[in-house]
């Protein structure tokens, strides 16, 4: 049976209230200046991470955590690459698909179920993967990145970003913040973080170097605010969507995560790495 625990039962849960919560790209905004709208700086993180991925057209991608595969479709469209997405979540990937044919870009984007940490690609089928803010869900980094490693071609980027720990944590510190992580597990899923250095080294195991390592934390920061007033704007509807206790863990949330980021528990990373 599924728990809450499983990203699939987690993602088809959450996903009609993460629409009004989140905005249609499900992931954080960059934010260049701060008076920028969130749909404008999740816009701005896609564009980050496929300048910093080189991504052109005629370049094939892999998009791993697709979500309701908005940034898919923005690829597609604004760089002529063709784009095929995984998620675990039937509900995403059936969203997606609508998405696309909507946009008229089914011809170059793709849509399937599968799990990042074991996909079932052929090897060396792919120039570019894109990992964002989907690696945090899955438990084995290091099979997630062997993963990655395995579809690329010779030369290929992996281009990923997520939150990250800002530090080692002992286990004194995790115990003593256990109710918080317990409104984030619920809010957001079940999720282990890592450093940006772990993420490089069991990158390095798997055959990736990386060529950029950022910590992109100061500029996504304001997100919190956006997502707490979209919840103040649309709190009826989110109610109906997760219920009361969805609603109170969201907004703990939006309290929580400001609070770690400024302690520097939590933050955020952008790495590229290279297919040797």
């Amino acid at each position: 049976m599924k728990t809450v625990d499983d990203p699939v039962t987690h993602y088809d849960r959450i996903t009609g209230a993460w629409r009004y919560l989140l905005g249609e790209d499900f992931h954080f905004g960059y934010f260049r200046t701060a008076d920028e709208s969130l749909d404008a700086a999740t816009d701005n993180l896609t564009t980050l991470m496929a300048e910093s991925g080189a991504i052109g057209p005629d370049v094939s991608v892999l998009d791993v955590g697709c979500g309701i595969g908005n940034p898919a479709c923005v690829l597609a469209e604004r760089y002529g690459c063709r784009v095929t997405g995984i998620s675990t979540s039937r509900s995403g990937v059936e969203g997606a698909r609508r998405r696309a044919q909507e946009r008229g870009c089914s011809d170059r984007v793709s849509f399937s179920i599968a799990d990042g940490m074991d996909n079932g690609l052929p090897d060396a089928s792919f120039d570019r993967v894109w990992v964002l803010e989907a690696s945090h869900l899955m438990p084995r980094k290091d099979v997630l990145l062997a993963e990655c490693a395995r579809v690329l071609r010779p030369g290929g980027l992996v281009v990923l970003c997520d939150v990250i720990l800002g530090r080692d944590l002992p286990l004194a510190e995790v115990l003593s913040r256990a109710q918080d992580f317990i409104h984030l597990h619920y809010a957001f899923g079940r999720a282990k973080m890592e450093t940006l250095d772990t993420y490089r080294r069991l990158g390095e195991r798997a055959g990736l170097q990386a060529t950029k390592l950022m910590d992109i934390s100061d500029q996504m920061f304001p997100t919190f605010a956006h997502w707490r007033s979209r919840l103040e704007s649309h709190r009826e509807e989110v109610r109906g969507l997760i219920g009361d206790d969805g609603l109170e863990h969201f907004l703990a949330s939006c309290e929580i995560l400001p609070a770690l980021w400024k302690q520097r528990v939590l933050g955020y990373g952008l790495i590229v790495a290279v297919k040797e």
